[in-house]
């Protein structure tokens, strides 16, 4: 059926289903949040759209760099996409709330439907698509389901007769994020498989399903052919390590073992561990160069090997810089360099325009000259 003209077609969202074009950052990295939906007490998800009709593509398990403007202050984040490219209208993110994360608690708290933000992407690696195989294994813990939830989705509406296995992992069956939905694709699809595992019972709530923590025994149960499958894990960085032991334990190829390492809301944990591999990195033997590097909003001042990243130095000298997946991809250690220059490797995330500008990702930049960097 083709649509009708852009002169008869009143409702908006008619424009978007018809829109023709491809939504490009590079172009305009605005966002309108055009939703917010409640997915649990302390989960919800926000559905973002351009503001002028286009479609997002991406694969299922991709991520957005977002920079929310926060009290004066810009703070990026990463956050993965649990919507599905088949619906390209719109694209979702689903955000638990941390106790005292910036973020997450100013997106559960101040974002509204109607809002701006900015946004880049999107990006990854971490996909079915780049992964193909006749039988996957999706495991997730907590908020760390949203990927994983995109691939589910995909195959979903497709009609994709996939052999599926999902088992996550939730504190209570209250908390188990899409639930229903989850529960629905499995009466409606035969190779599709969902299994939660709660560590509590929920007050008022009966739970007849498993018990306990993700462990081996629980997943011959849930899953008897885990070996023979595909596996997509996310989830927090213990339940991530825990799951990869486990793995390789039971004689499963790890080679088939893919995992999704941002820690999105950089919790102090994941910060002092940051610390203290830079640190081991720095007092290593090195030769060569060392360079002077400053801070100009913090006036901090330290010296770093031309052999290692601004940010590992950072770190070591105790400096607590934004960053997420200290891989270049993620955009969210970009700073803007006053003076000097740096050899820089990233793997997509920043805009040539922002190189030309001056800007450059801390994670993945060598200086080859003294710095000033506007942080």
């Amino acid at each position: 059926m083709a649509f009708p003209s852009a002169q008869t077609m009143l409702e908006p969202a008619a424009a978007r289903l018809a829109a023709s074009g491809d939504w490009n950052a590079e172009a305009d990295d605005q966002l309108v949040c055009v939703a917010v939906r409640d997915e649990t007490h302390d989960v919800k998800t926000f559905v973002f759209a351009p503001a002028a009709p286009q479609r997002f593509v991406y694969a299922p398990g991709q991520f957005l760099t977002f920079a929310f403007e926060i009290d004066g202050e810009t703070i990026h984040r990463c956050y993965t996409i649990s919507s599905a490219p088949t619906r390209p209208g719109a694209a979702s993110i689903t955000v638990k709330r941390v106790p005292g994360g910036p973020v997450s608690n100013w997106l559960h708290d101040r974002l509204r439907a109607g809002d701006i933000v900015r946004a880049v992407g999107p990006m990854g690696e971490f996909s079915c698509f780049t992964h193909p195989a006749p039988k996957y294994l999706f495991l997730s813990g907590g908020s760390g389901i949203t990927p994983m939830m995109s691939m589910a989705r995909t195959f979903h509406d497709l009609g994709e007769a996939r052999d599926v296995s999902f088992v996550h992992s939730a504190r209570t069956p209250a908390d188990i994020i899409f639930r229903s939905e989850l529960e629905r694709m499995a009466q409606l699809d035969t190779a599709f498989r969902f299994v939660a595992i709660c560590e509590d019972q929920a007050p008022g709530e009966s739970w007849n399903g498993p018990t306990g923590r993700i462990s081996i025994d629980a997943l011959r149960d849930a899953v008897p052919d885990f070996l023979d499958r595909e596996v997509f894990v996310c989830g927090p960085k213990p339940y991530m390590a825990a799951v990869r032991t486990m793995l390789a334990n039971a004689g499963f190829d790890m080679r088939r073992h893919h995992e999704e390492s941002f820690d999105f809301d950089e919790l102090p944990s994941v910060e002092r561990e940051a610390a203290v591999e830079a640190q081991q990195e720095l007092d290593a033997p090195r030769s060569g160069r060392t360079f002077r590097v400053e801070f100009a909003k913090t006036r901090r001042v330290l010296e770093c090997p031309e052999d290692v990243t601004v940010l590992e130095a950072a770190r070591k000298a105790g400096l607590r810089l934004p960053s997420s997946c200290t891989k270049g991809l993620c955009g969210t250690c970009k700073s803007k360099i006053a003076s000097g220059t740096v050899a820089m490797s990233h793997a997509g995330g920043i805009r040539q325009r922002e190189i030309d500008a001056g800007m450059a990702l801390l994670c993945c930049s060598k200086p080859t000259s003294d710095l000033v960097i506007d942080r």
